[in-house]
């Protein structure tokens, strides 16, 4: 599917890393990483669980400032080329100088510097912060979104395994940021079923749930979705690469969009899951049937849904137009 522009609002930064890439810092710093790819150069895992360890072994290459400057210029020229004319990525200072306040600033410098510099697509930062390693980190992240809240970061989510730990262990960090201002979203309803997704609107009050996908196995819930206005950041190719539906076909996303919730089409962590926009577009178009119309309506509820300021949401939505 051609269709352009597409609007991004589910990517984290480190996971959109692609493997030459990680490869060629890894050759510079001399870090061995050869247990993070196969035997064709792809990331290597099995499991969710494996994902996330290599996706954290994968970012001891990404050391300074530079280093994500490098890696923001290489992900937003890659997303431009994909159509994307805005994009929100998920940055954590948990990798971004170790939730230090004073070393989170220099690496938000770097990264939003690169970012102007990449002409066709805007972006803007949501501050994450990461499940599995707990509430008492999550503050900390929370205080470092807080204390840069304005043009540039604009929200504040939360990823990681949803296993760990209840949404409510992490009230007081989404509490932070929204009295900072920021948008709010948190990753549910991917592994950890319908509960997490309405434990995370319950407790965290968050307008986004990332994936949230599994709400379609309570009813109840979904009628919700769409009652409140709540927007997924459905991540389809994602979802079929680490298995929680065995094919495209099998996606519960044309189900939800019929059941009037609204959704938007994300990447995730696209070399990890072998996709691209064009990618996640094209098993929409083969798989539902989906067209022009369609693929307009996600990019206006993208639009809509972006944490971002009012004269950037109407110059969005004008591009949109038919």
């Amino acid at each position: 599917m051609s269709f352009s522009p597409k609007i991004e609002l589910h990517l984290h930064l480190e996971g959109a890393a692609p493997p030459d890439f990680v490869r060629r810092l890894a050759s510079e710093k001399r870090v061995n990483l050869s247990r993070v790819f196969d035997e064709r150069g792809a990331y290597s895992y099995k499991d969710f669980e494996g994902f996330l360890r290599t996706y954290e072994a994968a970012t001891q290459v990404l050391r300074t400032p530079e280093d994500y400057a490098r890696l923001t210029r290489e992900v937003l020229e890659r997303s431009r080329d994909q159509g994307v004319i805005y994009t929100e990525i998920f940055l954590s200072p948990d990798f971004c100088g170790g939730r230090d306040l004073s070393a989170w600033r220099e690496y938000l410098g770097a990264i939003e510097e690169a970012a102007r510099a990449v002409d066709g697509i805007a972006m803007r930062g949501i501050v994450t912060c990461i499940r599995h390693f707990g509430p008492d980190k999550a503050r900390q992240t929370a205080r470092c979104a807080a204390e840069t809240a304005g043009a540039f970061v604009t929200g504040f989510g939360m990823g990681g395994n949803e296993g760990m730990g209840t949404a409510r262990d992490f009230a007081w960090a989404f509490d932070c940021a929204r009295e900072a201002g920021l948008g709010l979203t948190s990753h549910a309803g991917e592994f950890g079923g319908p509960a997490s997704v309405r434990d995370t609107l319950d407790d965290l009050r968050v307008s986004r749930v990332g994936h949230g996908v599994r709400a379609i196995e309570d009813p109840a819930l979904v009628e919700r979705l769409a009652r409140e206005g709540i927007v997924l950041e459905v991540c389809p190719g994602s979802n079929v690469a680490l298995g929680l539906y065995a094919k495209i076909e099998a996606h519960p996303v044309e189900r939800l969009l019929a059941a009037g919730v609204d959704i938007t089409v994300s990447t995730d962590d696209p070399p990890f899951f072998h996709t691209t926009m064009r990618d996640e577009y094209d098993a929409l178009e083969h798989a539902f049937g989906w067209g022009e119309d369609h693929f307009r309506v996600i990019n206006q509820t993208a639009a809509r849904a972006a944490f971002c300021d009012a004269a950037t949401r109407e110059d969005l939505l004008k591009r949109l137009e038919p």
